[in-house]
């Protein structure tokens, strides 16, 4: 129900270029799309990985009752997590300025309300998924009731990490206002649980709510949360806004784009997820157009911050990335 949710199966290796070819739109900032492509996304997401992935261990500890937290960390601290929308977080608040220690008690928070999202999806009553970034669902392990728990548990503590670990001196109290009711509307009946709500009933034309709700908020979220922390203008998160959005549908097309070709002729599976992606509603060729319209829209947005010079290169790899998956995580 987020960012870059599907993840890579172990026995799975994605190519370094697709299969599809998606077009390069036209650019005015010919430059900074460049450097995109010599900037070194690996390095600079494995290294919040690991940043984020200690600060996540420290802000979910095992405490009593002990089950819960367990189940908490089991999701939160995944192996095959890749922290997407983290990483997001930070290189916008970084964009315009900010301390990335700043982002790091948001950018935790945004992987908390991520795992949630991810165990109450994967629960029988919702899309009954029995794995989940390479190891078994939450609920397979601790069962439904534990993993319903772990989630709603999960929600709150978000919230409040960004209250207590947040550096006053760094962030004043009207923008975690505003971060936390970003975070709240895209987790609310309007955002994610809405592009839930219409996966689980389906119906005519849904699949375009259906990804902006349930992946295009959540990249939308990040951008936006990191750009908030560091002070963006009312303009500026507009285009942040405009620029997540894209980028989280992006990912899911893409996505879902290589599980089609990976499945191949497999009519169970297909059968089984008919409705949930553009591929299984509009075949291949269409999701590709999809994907480059994404893309260009996208790089469109960010070319409103030129002034920034390469603060803004990371974030236009991450919409490379989305496409060409050029690296393992």
């Amino acid at each position: 129900m987020a960012f870059s949710v599907v993840t890579t199966p172990a026995h799975f290796h994605i190519p370094k270029k697709l299969t599809f070819r998606i077009r390069c739109c036209a650019a005015s900032s010919v430059s900074t799309r460049s450097k995109s492509t010599r900037f070194d996304l690996k390095t600079y997401w494995t290294t919040l990985i690991a940043d984020i992935n200690h600060k996540l261990n420290e802000a979910v500890p095992v405490r009593y009752p002990e089950l819960i937290y367990e189940s908490m960390r089991y999701s939160v601290l995944a192996d095959g997590a890749k922290r997407a929308s983290p990483v997001m977080c930070v290189a916008a608040c970084e964009l315009f300025g900010g301390d990335r220690l700043a982002a790091f008690p948001t950018a935790c928070a945004l992987e908390m309300v991520h795992a949630a999202s991810l165990i109450h999806d994967d629960l029988p009553c919702m899309d009954d998924d029995p794995s989940r970034r390479g190891q078994p669902s939450n609920h397979t392990v601790y069962g439904e009731d534990m993993a319903i728990l772990a989630g709603d548990a999960l929600f709150p503590l978000g919230f409040q990490h960004i209250v207590s670990n947040t550096p006053s001196d760094l962030v004043p109290e009207a923008r975690l206002l505003r971060v936390i009711t970003e975070i709240a509307r895209t987790v609310g009946s309007t955002g994610m649980a809405a592009g839930q709500f219409l996966d689980l009933e389906g119906g005519p034309n849904a699949v375009e709510f259906v990804q902006e709700k349930k992946f295009g908020e959540m990249g939308e979220c990040s951008a936006v949360c990191g750009g908030l922390l560091a002070g963006a203008k009312d303009e500026e998160v507009d285009r942040l806004r405009r620029y997540g959005r894209a980028v989280g549908v992006l990912y899911q097309v893409v996505d879902d784009i290589l599980e089609e070709k990976k499945n191949g002729k497999d009519e169970n599976e297909k059968k089984e997820k008919k409705g949930k992606s553009y591929v299984k509603v509009y075949g291949v060729e269409k999701a590709i157009e999809v994907a480059e319209k994404l893309r260009s829209q996208a790089k469109q947005e960010l070319d409103g911050f030129e002034k920034y010079g390469d603060g803004v290169v990371p974030l236009h790899s991450f919409v490379d990335y989305a496409v060409d998956r050029s690296f393992s995580l």
